[in-house]
């Protein structure tokens, strides 16, 4: 009778694990079917549209994205692409593609702008080649290839390709920047003396012959230092003499300014012509051999600036009696 129960509970048990067996299986297949319609749905859209959700929806034109899909009842609802954005084509996107940024640190520059329906397109800064080229435009660009000392410029870059640098030859040199190598300077054609080899970067270093070279550059230097003391001397001298002429004209232009200039009366008005002419004449006293006193007509006087009189004055005789002393005589 056990064995009968027992029997029976494994058989229920196994046909509980078909039941959910076969229930996940239909489901596996329900959502595989569910699949394959939205896929066949969207192969069969049209050129002009896309698929959603809801089926197959008219696509929004370039310069424009999804802004609501389709329905049933509606038709998709489109807007246009803001400012930095842009789509190129017949889309069913929500959102438009950014625009590329030419960048100036990156060696770019704006070949042409970005618009609604069309992308930027960059190209190179002078001294910059294209790294990374897409139709038409660049999107990444580096610097051109500075030569170094000991090479020449082969090709000069352009704004495809870099510069092409190339080594010198035995006997020759550059510093980097010519588009070719020149020869070592010979010191012996020239008479001189090979004081240091050329390298391929520098020249050949020449110098006089013999040891009297230093005592000639000596001689040249002390040459120049005398000649250089001698013309400041000169120009010195000639300084100083001007400064004493320039000074000497100073001192004649103001004597002949002290020689023209009158002499201010102080004590009146200057005299007319009139009065300059009728002087006053005074006679002097003179002693005669007898002691006795005698007038005798004086010399005529000469005016001053201020119209005074001047008398002549004689010194009394020691053994004669003072002079006549005449009222109003000065």
């Amino acid at each position: 009778m056990l064995n009968i129960l027992m029997v029976n509970t494994n058989w229920k048990m196994f046909f509980f694990n078909l039941e959910f067996i076969f229930k996940i299986y239909l489901g596996l297949l329900l959502f595989h079917i569910y699949i394959i319609d939205n896929a066949t749905a969207s192969a069969n859209c049209r050129p002009a549209e896309y698929s959603s959700e809801e089926g197959c929806c008219p696509t929004c034109p370039p310069g424009m994205h999804v802004n609501r899909h389709c329905t049933e009842f509606r038709s998709t609802s489109c807007a246009s692409c803001t400012e930095g954005t842009f789509q190129d084509g017949n889309n069913g996107r929500e959102q438009c593609f950014s625009c590329k940024h030419c960048d100036a640190g990156l060696g770019l520059k704006v070949k042409k702008s970005c618009s609604s329906t069309s992308d930027a397109e960059c190209e190179v800064l002078d001294g910059f080649f294209c790294s990374d080229s897409n139709g038409g435009g660049c999107r990444a660009a580096q610097r051109h290839t500075v030569c170094s000392p000991g090479q020449y410029i082969g090709q000069r870059g352009t704004a495809d390709k870099d510069t092409e640098c190339l080594p010198c030859t035995d006997g020759t040199f550059s510093i980097g920047t010519s588009t070719s190598c020149q020869y070592h300077t010979k010191c012996e054609s020239v008479g001189l003396k090979l004081m240091r080899p050329g390298t391929d970067s520098t020249d050949s270093e020449c110098g006089e012959h013999g040891p009297h070279a230093g005592l000639v550059a000596g001689i040249v230097i002390t040459g120049v230092i005398l000649a250089l003391i001698i013309i400041a001397i000169i120009l010195r001298k000639k300084r100083r003499e001007k400064a004493n002429q320039r000074r000497d004209k100073k001192r004649e232009t103001q004597e002949l300014e002290t020689e023209t200039t009158p002499l201010m009366s102080t004590d009146g008005p200057e005299p007319t012509r009139d009065q300059q002419e009728h002087t006053i004449t005074i006679p002097e006293t003179i002693d005669d051999h007898h002691g006795d006193q005698r007038l005798d007509p004086a010399p005529p006087s000469s005016p001053t600036h201020n119209g005074s009189v001047s008398l002549p004055v004689h010194p009394p005789q020691s053994d004669s009696p003072p002079p006549l002393q005449l009222p109003g005589s000065l």
